[in-house]
């Protein structure tokens, strides 16, 4: 839970302000440092602040960014993502390093300098930048198309673009065909080997990241948030599955998976389905999903190879 801000704080708690504003009301740098250390406030993007007890909001972000950013271009890139979806959009731990905000010029403009913003010029056609609360930033559709290009890794740009599709703006046989438009371009041809796998069922990053292991392992495609239903009427969801095979894989991340509660509660939910409805699942974690030692891929071709060797029906 959040600790409040002090009484005497001059900002209110649903307030963003920077870092300028707060020394001009009496607020030193030392004391933000503070501050963000003990959980009181939390910096959305860099040199601005907010308290960590404000819920967050499309409001809350836009009012954020329209601390900090030129009225001369539009908002793009991970930044766009962020606006559009919250902190969901964000790989683990991203909120804490407060990466720069993405924010480019039209071509013909100018690059902004600062340490704020990664910044330079891109073409947009007018019809890919909409308008939130004062700003201007891609569209969500825009922004899979960049994003899935763009990001610095295949789970980055697969989450990105997951992100984007369960806004609801656009379907996916409409971002494959403007991918198929950007033949040439940079990053497009591993975005064109991710779209099959973008599913708005992505839960997080970590199920997007196991759903491009299962992929690479050359496992079926799966579905996403596969439902389970118990005797009572109500029912489990498993990360991703193949229904038919009753074969399956979820992601344990920290944020939902760490404490005894969680776990009890995970350990209980997939041994009710094994037990009742004759279920193989597998269970992954950061360490063996992640990184240059991950085996997620060999574990579940392992386990795939091993289960058409004894169905279930």
């Amino acid at each position: 839970m959040a600790i409040p801000l002090p009484d005497d704080f001059p900002f209110r708690p649903d307030q963003p302000f920077t870092r300028v504003q707060a020394r001009e009301a009496g607020v030193p740098d030392w004391r933000l440092h503070q501050l963000v250390k003990q959980h009181v406030l939390r910096r959305p993007v860099r040199n601005v602040y907010v308290a960590a007890s404000a819920a967050d909001s499309l409001d809350l972000r836009c009012r954020v960014l329209g601390l900090v950013v030129p009225a001369d271009g539009f908002v793009c890139d991970l930044t766009a993502a962020w606006l559009h979806s919250g902190e969901k959009a964000l790989a683990p731990g991203d909120h804490e390093k407060v990466p720069p905000i993405s924010f480019f010029r039209p071509s013909g403009g100018h690059r902004l300098r600062n340490d704020l913003t990664r910044s330079g010029e891109r073409h947009v056609e007018p019809h890919e930048l909409m308008e939130v609360n004062g700003l201007v930033v891609t569209t969500p559709l825009r922004t899979a198309l960049d994003g899935g290009r763009l990001q610095r890794t295949a789970d980055l740009r697969l989450w990105q673009m997951a992100c984007m599709l369960a806004t609801g703006t656009f379907t996916h046989d409409r971002l494959c065909g403007e991918v198929a438009r950007l033949k040439g371009r940079r990053g497009v041809v591993l975005q064109r080997e991710l779209l099959p796998r973008v599913d708005a069922g992505l839960a997080s990053f970590g199920e997007a990241a196991l759903l491009n292991r299962w992929c690479d392992a050359g496992l079926p495609p799966p579905e996403t948030q596969v439902e389970i239903t118990r005797d009572d009427g109500s029912s489990y969801f498993l990360d991703l599955g193949l229904p038919d095979e009753r074969f399956a894989a979820e992601y344990d991340g920290r944020a939902w998976h760490s404490s005894d509660a969680q776990r009890s509660h995970d350990r209980e939910r997939r041994e009710w389905i094994r037990h009742h409805r004759s279920w193989r699942i597998g269970e992954f974690t950061e360490a063996n999903t992640f990184g240059q030692h991950q085996n997620a891929e060999r574990l579940l071709r392992e386990a795939w190879a091993e289960h058409r060797g004894v169905r279930y029906f």
